[in-house]
């Protein structure tokens, strides 16, 4: 039978929290304005950890591409050069859309022939030589420089006022809707799994149907909480693997939500477990934002740049490490590794845990599913940055050019400007 529309209510109320955290900017309103209208209006820079030394036997290749992923693009220099697709590298996954400019690497391969690769959605800019295969986080950061279309002439201010507070005291680390899947449900998928909660969880991968379900997809859905499993798989569009995978052995295994899960992907259970960990993580910033550029006693404490965590015994001597933007104050990404706070950080992060409903000891069950656990800044640095207001063929345009440390998303500092607006671009 299907669950109850007591569970969609809750389900509901809890994914309003996550579109709906707090804005560090929230005396401003909204600004009105469109951004990727068209490629040239999203362009990302990589900044690489390092430049290519000039000799060796790897190929390093600046990319520019739009309109596809990185993997894609990635996959199209691979068969370019009948390489296999592991056999190229690099540093980082860029977003499909606008122009985004990064580097692969290759080894055995001269650099001539790489100079001349490229189609209408990817080209080489240019080739160097080195040492080692470029590898997923030796990166930097990035580089923005995003026009917003649109904006009304007496916004230009508010826009000026939002970038010069991220500027001085940050931007709020929150993990991005993106994070919890195209339902907003991925936390509610990995705090099932990791409660032991089969069936529930088997029930929001592949049936649980909502209001925001449609067609096809919400057909599968009711079918599947019927217990109409192969009806179901059937039903089902092609691309979405698990949920027709789990629709099969559940039919095959009568029901039987434990052993069906086995279908699952083990890589998608713990891309669950993680958006359940970024949950409360989003949690306790939220709890937090009023002073989140503020280290308290008891916090662990994030050098910038490096990431080496320290606990805060006297908030007062470190206060002004963190106005200049050394230090932040970090929040949960329960797990037995992670280092525990104490003090008021640890009654924010208990908190987050008693509302949840969960208790810490649940991140620490071993299992394949258990989560390793860390630390995360509760902001990050917004630098470089430069705006401008300018005209070009498409109309006027606000441009916002700013540099982010790795793993910072400018999509966290366009939802500031744009509030809730922000949810209609890229995350």
């Amino acid at each position: 039978m299907p669950r109850s529309t007591a569970g969609e209510s809750r389900a509901t109320r809890y994914n309003a929290v996550v579109s709906e955290l707090p804005y560090l900017t929230r005396d401003v309103p909204a600004v009105h304005g469109a951004y990727k209208s068209r490629p040239e209006d999203f362009v990302v820079d990589e900044l690489g950890a390092y430049a290519a030394c000039g000799e060796g036997t790897h190929v390093f290749a600046c990319v520019e591409k739009r309109g596809i992923t990185t993997t894609e693009a990635a996959r199209r220099f691979a068969r370019a050069l009948g390489v296999a697709p592991r056999d190229v590298g690099y540093a980082g996954l860029k977003d499909a859309q606008g122009v985004t400019r990064q580097t692969f690497s290759v080894e055995h391969v001269e650099p001539e022939r790489v100079a001349e690769l490229g189609d209408d959605a990817w080209r080489v800019l240019s080739v160097a030589r080195h040492k080692n295969k470029l590898k997923l986080g030796h990166l930097h950061g990035n580089r923005f420089r995003i026009r917003l279309r649109d904006v009304e002439r007496a916004r230009i201010g508010d826009v000026e006022r939002v970038l010069a507070l991220l500027a001085a005291r940050g931007v709020p680390n929150y993990f991005g809707e993106q994070r919890f899947g195209a339902r907003g449900d991925g936390w509610e998928i990995g705090k099932a799994l990791l409660s032991g909660d089969a069936e529930r969880a088997v029930q929001l991968i592949a049936g649980d149907p909502r209001s925001a379900d449609r067609g096809a997809v919400k057909k599968a859905r009711e079918l599947f909480a019927r217990g109409e499993y192969e009806a179901s798989a059937r039903a089902w569009p092609g691309s979405f693997r698990d949920p027709i995978r789990l629709a099969h052995a559940m039919a095959k295994k009568k029901g039987d939500a434990r052993r069906a899960l086995f279908a699952v992907d083990r890589r998608m259970q713990q891309f669950f477990v993680s958006a359940w960990q970024s949950w409360l993580f989003n949690a306790v910033l939220a709890r937090r934002l009023d002073t989140f550029d503020r280290v308290l006693a008891g916090d662990l404490a994030w050098k910038h740049p490096g990431g080496a965590v320290f606990r805060v015994v006297d908030a007062s001597a470190e206060a002004p490490r963190a106005e200049r933007f050394e230090i932040s104050p970090t929040g949960p990404l329960f797990g037995p590794r992670m280092t525990e706070p104490t003090d008021e950080p640890a009654r924010i992060e208990e908190e987050a845990l008693a509302e949840a409903g969960v208790a810490r000891e649940l991140f620490d069950r071993k299992g394949p599913l258990q989560p390793a656990g860390g630390r995360r800044p509760l902001r990050f640095r917004l630098t470089e940055l430069v705006t401008r207001v300018d005209r070009d063929d498409s109309g006027d345009f606000v441009e916002l050019a700013f540099a982010l440390d790795s793993g910072a998303y400018a999509t966290a500092v366009l939802r500031e400007l744009l509030k809730d607006e922000a949810r209609r671009g890229e995350n």
